[in-house]
């Protein structure tokens, strides 16, 4: 492990990282991949397997993962900032040529030890790369049109591979979050206007590239009784299931739409509604607060860094966990279409957990490193 010194001159060895480390922040970690655990339990009727087990060994390995990335210095993170993302590039890419197809999607390569999706990979990749990018421009650089061409061209050759995969939701949250680190970076309001009406515009034809089931899926959303018992059927019983739960819930391993198999997908997508439906709405609004605290934390986090590529890296990694909330709190409520994101730390899979504990360390990286200087040139 490096020696890392901070704008003081103070030496930073593991100790002191260790001492450094913010703590709180690995608690309500775990205490929200505990949740996670307790209805995977839950969905399998009583029984650890085959998905609670499964996912409380992933956790134990991304933790652990997450507190050797969080020692390193984060100098070490910027500077390979562009190998990292090239490299999920090139898995993406490798998808296309050798990928494994599930549920009518070749989303995932099969690497050997591990079913890999790196859609997932590359939502932390592209916001290390555009914090690069950035951290080596200024203020009024970052407004400039000729200053946006490369990052533009970082965030569209991702979000065209997975679009062909197809993957509509992981391509609305690449977009997403690299807006977030956009606009935090310098890039004008205006300029955001001027593309959502581009996109606005661009509707029609982008209405009659879709798929046929993900056209069904935006007009199920629109009006779910169109088709009750296809695809209306998801958001129907999941509706369902939120409203017969109450404030209280009708207790743990009782809910009547997940354990007679009216609910479908409960342990990935549709997970927070069978949680509603055994806690109710007391149950659903506490992890709510939880996801809540993790996002306030972060965002200190960012804030507090001394560096931009620190600052930029936290918030980005922040805002992409935040939309993964949003997406899928909104798509099993009936306010967002189903475009299939999971819920973070809670639902069964192997990459998407990995892939947040990955990020959770790099923010503790930042945390750690929040006093370290690195001066612009050296991005």
């Amino acid at each position: 492990m490096s020696v890392t010194y901070n704008s003081s001159g103070m030496r930073l060895g593991l100790g002191r990282k260790l001492l450094r480390l913010d703590w709180l922040l690995v608690i309500l970690i775990s205490l929200t991949a505990g949740i996670g655990f307790t209805m995977l339990y839950s969905a399998a009727n009583g029984s650890l397997e085959p998905w609670a087990m499964a996912q409380m060994k992933r956790f134990a390995m991304g933790l652990t993962l997450m507190l050797v990335i969080a020692l390193i210095d984060i100098r070490f993170w910027m500077r390979w900032a562009y190998l990292i993302y090239l490299a999920a590039l090139g898995l993406l890419v490798g998808v296309e040529v050798a990928g494994t197809t599930g549920m009518g999607a070749t989303r995932w390569i099969n690497l050997g030890f591990i079913n890999l999706q790196p859609s997932e990979v590359m939502k932390i990749a592209l916001v290390l790369a555009l914090a690069k990018y950035f951290h080596g421009r200024s203020y009024d650089d970052a407004g400039r049109i000729l200053y946006l061409i490369p990052p533009l061209f970082l965030i569209a050759a991702p979000t065209a591979l997975v679009l062909r995969q197809p993957d509509l939701g992981t391509a609305l949250l690449l977009v997403a979050g690299s807006a977030v680190v956009l606009f935090l970076a310098g890039v004008r309001l205006w300029k955001f206007g001027l593309a959502t009406a581009a996109a606005l515009a661009a509707l029609p034809v982008v209405w009659s590239q879709l798929h046929e089931y993900q056209q069904g899926r935006v007009l199920t959303f629109l009006n779910p009784e169109r088709d009750p018992l296809g695809a209306g059927y998801h958001i129907l019983q999941s509706k369902i299931a939120l409203g017969s739960g109450g404030v209280s819930g009708k207790g743990f391993l009782e809910g009547t739409q997940s354990h007679l198999n009216f609910l479908p997908e409960m342990r990935t997508d549709f997970i927070f509604t069978m949680l509603a439906e055994e806690f109710g709405m007391a149950g659903a609004l506490g992890l709510l607060a939880l996801y809540g605290l993790i996002l306030i934390y972060v965002y200190v986090i960012g804030f507090r860094s001394r560096n931009q590529f620190g600052r930029l890296t936290a918030i980005g990694i922040g805002a992409t966990f935040f939309l993964y909330v949003f997406i899928n709190v909104g798509m099993v409520t009936g306010l967002l279409p189903v475009v299939g994101v999971p819920l973070p730390l809670i639902s069964y899979g192997g990459t998407a957990m990995l892939t947040l504990l990955i990020g959770f360390g790099l923010i503790l990286s930042v945390s750690i490193h929040r006093d370290v200087d690195i001066p612009r040139n050296d991005g």
